[in-house]
């Protein structure tokens, strides 16, 4: 296979003509996004870049602290993003839940994939690990992310029927199956729907990489469809056992239902 073709200076600069083009449908639309569109642009190149020049050093100097330290960064933002792109305002409990959820639900999911379906050697090989664990915490991470505000929304939507069920004797498990059944629905949905078009609609961009980087189309899809199935089984994972643990911070001692002020109805300025 060919190499891939290195992209001069003046070559990824006019990419940014997109970024333009972006800026001044906006303007024209009257929509008061340019700052945070350019904001997001320039976030976005800076953090890529570094990326990339720590990466270099990982590759050539690869150590298995230093990729659990990197592996560790990585989950420590995403748990922080979800804190902050959940549109509630959190209680301490929740947001233990979710960290529990996102390194137990990605760890497990992470370590079988590199030992068994791959089976890198050595395992900490930062050139397959990190990728990897950046698709799978990244997916996992808007997972709990659709996980928690649906969880949230659901238990203020079904209030009136989850008391009536609980006066009837249900338990807060059985009370709450139907809220949890649908915010689990919600949030595996965007992978679901990305498994469905992949390689009819779109390339995903793992493929397309490989492709690009010289890796034989036929090599490039067995890496992308057992990745697609590792962020879903990650997904699964981490959003169940978020939820399972979750619900239960809504029901008090003697398994009444509680609406916890600040995490429920405090909307986020």
């Amino acid at each position: 296979m060919d190499k891939a073709m290195d992209l001069s200076f003046w070559q990824l600069a006019s990419a940014y003509i997109f970024i333009v083009l972006l800026i001044v449908i906006v303007r024209l639309r009257g929509i008061p996004r340019e700052k945070e569109i350019i904001l997001a642009t320039a976030r976005m190149s800076l953090q890529l870049i570094l990326a990339g020049y720590l990466l270099v050093y990982l590759f050539e100097n690869p150590h298995p602290l230093f990729t659990l330290l990197i592996i560790a960064l990585m989950q420590a933002f995403a748990i922080y993003n979800i804190y902050k792109r959940t549109k509630y305002a959190l209680a301490f409990e929740m947001k233990k839940y979710i960290a529990y959820a996102m390194v137990v639900g990605i760890m497990i999911s992470l370590f079988y994939f590199i030992f068994v379906v791959i089976g890198v050697e050595p395992w900490y090989e930062p050139r397959y690990f990190i990728p990897i664990a950046g698709m799978i915490i990244g997916n996992s991470m808007t997972g709990i992310s659709l996980g928690v505000s649906n969880l949230i929304e659901g238990f203020q939507a079904n209030k009136a029927r989850i008391e009536g069920a609980l006066m009837l004797g249900a338990s807060p498990k059985a009370a709450a199956k139907k809220v949890v059944n649908q915010a689990f629905d919600s949030a595996m949905l965007p992978t679901i729907n990305s498994m469905v078009g992949m390689g009819i609609v779109f390339l995903p961009g793992m493929m397309t990489g490989q492709i690009l980087s010289g890796t034989s189309p036929l090599v490039a899809v067995e890496y992308q469809i057992a990745v697609m199935l590792g962020v879903a089984g990650s997904v699964s994972l981490t959003v169940i056992l978020y939820l399972q643990l979750a619900y239960r911070s809504f029901f008090n001692d003697r398994n009444q239902l509680i609406i916890q002020k600040n995490n429920t109805k405090e909307m986020k300025k």
